[in-house]
């Protein structure tokens, strides 16, 4: 039967981390394996008087279709927050809502990419976006990533061989690493990118979740004629209303909201409402404040513990924000043989294999710790540490 299948669905495989979240779920298992903010976090009263009030003021209007382009106040927020918190100016006219920033990455990938286009990701990569990018059948080029950012030669390398229609980082905190590039590295991915007939995709999902250091700048800051920008609220507010959107030129925009008008109409109008005005209602800050208050607690936690109990041939990133950190195993021990263990343990986390491409068997892994308080974090990383003595001597 497959044969009734297209070739863009044939070889594209499920979220390997959607399948193991659900072996993780057993209630006495320790899960370092999502991405997920705290539910304790979110603002649920406020968001509920909200609602409210949208049915109250506009219950008929708000239950009707919409515009492609999403609700004009919500992106004229999203614009003025731009100009205030990052000194971009944003015109809500180049804003389109979206479905999450995944309908973003498909947006993009629909838009711009024919099969077998050469794209430039980084590795390791997030997830999501190999996954949204591989339905379209690319040709991936891969980039190294340390802890200062993308490998320069590796890149300039790439380009010089290569000709990429788009290029997709994640600068601030990135998934799966917790890495954030350095302003010094950003400069010379913009310098060599520059006036090429290319497009930097960059992905914030997470820059306002930094906990230490300074904002570092933004690629459309630097290089503003050639980035595309996408947002989310998910990370901040609640993932569950899927808003997202995408910022881009204007001959770009068109395109996006022509592929938009074909995949879902418009956004879900309700969430937009609602969100827009919860904004209007509550300061975001403080609310991001909290966040940022309890990650930091948990992520010291999560250093701590590693510090604590693993051994010192066991490497780890020190994100300064986001939700991740990336833990480097000895080079001959693939991390995917330990989650069957871990299992067993009752702790859980994401091997590294697919935040790359075409490789297996990779000595590293992801932990996530918005979802673990501090005392089970402590709790979940000696398990961690008893499952890695098994086998690391």
């Amino acid at each position: 039967m497959s044969n009734i299948f297209s070739e863009r669905i044939i070889d594209v495989p499920k979220s390997f981390i959607r399948e193991i979240l659900k072996v993780a779920v057993e209630p006495d298992i320790i899960s370092f394996a999502g991405g997920l903010p705290n539910r304790d976090l979110f603002p649920v009263s406020a968001l509920q008087e909200a609602s409210n009030d949208v049915f109250d003021s506009a219950g008929k209007e708000v239950l009707q279709y919409s515009n492609t382009e999403g609700y004009l106040p919500l992106r004229e927020y999203i614009a003025q927050r731009y100009e205030t918190k990052k000194g971009i100016k944003v015109s809500p006219e180049n804003i389109l809502i979206t479905n999450g920033s995944q309908q973003g990455l498909d947006l993009l990938a629909k838009v711009f990419l024919n099969q077998g286009d050469e794209i430039i990701i980084e590795e390791p990569g997030y997830l999501g976006a190999i996954q949204a990018f591989s339905i379209y059948s690319p040709s991936f080029r891969t980039v190294q990533l340390s802890d200062e950012g993308l490998n320069i030669q590796e890149l300039a390398g790439v380009l010089n061989t290569y000709n990429p229609k788009l290029m997709y980082t994640v600068p601030n905190f990135q998934n799966p690493s917790g890495i954030s590039y350095a302003k010094s590295n950003r400069e010379a991915v913009a310098s060599l990118i520059k006036d090429k007939d290319i497009y930097l995709i960059e992905d914030d999902p997470y820059g306002e979740l930094r906990y230490i250091g300074e904002d570092i700048v933004s690629f459309k800051k630097i290089l503003p004629e050639q980035t595309i920008l996408l947002g989310s609220f998910s990370k901040v507010v609640a993932p569950s209303f899927r808003i997202g959107w995408v910022v881009a030129p204007d001959f770009i925009m068109e395109k996006l909201i022509i592929a938009k008008q074909a995949s879902d109409l418009h956004t879900n109008y309700i969430s937009q409402r609602i969100l827009d005005q919860y904004l209007s209602d509550n300061d975001l800050n403080e609310h991001i404040s909290l966040i940022k208050d309890t990650y930091n607690r948990q992520r010291k936690a999560m250093l701590n513990s590693i510090t604590k109990y693993f051994s010192d041939e066991i490497k780890c990133t020190k994100p300064e924000g986001g939700m991740f950190l990336w833990v480097t195993l000895p080079d001959d021990i693939p991390a995917m043989e330990f989650f069957d263990l871990a299992i067993q343990n009752k702790v859980a986390f994401v091997p590294g294999d697919p935040f790359y491409i075409n490789k297996k068997n990779v000595s590293t892994l992801r932990l996530n710790y918005s979802c673990v308080d501090e005392k089970n974090i402590e709790m979940g990383i000696k398990r961690l540490a008893d499952t890695f003595a098994r086998v690391i001597k």
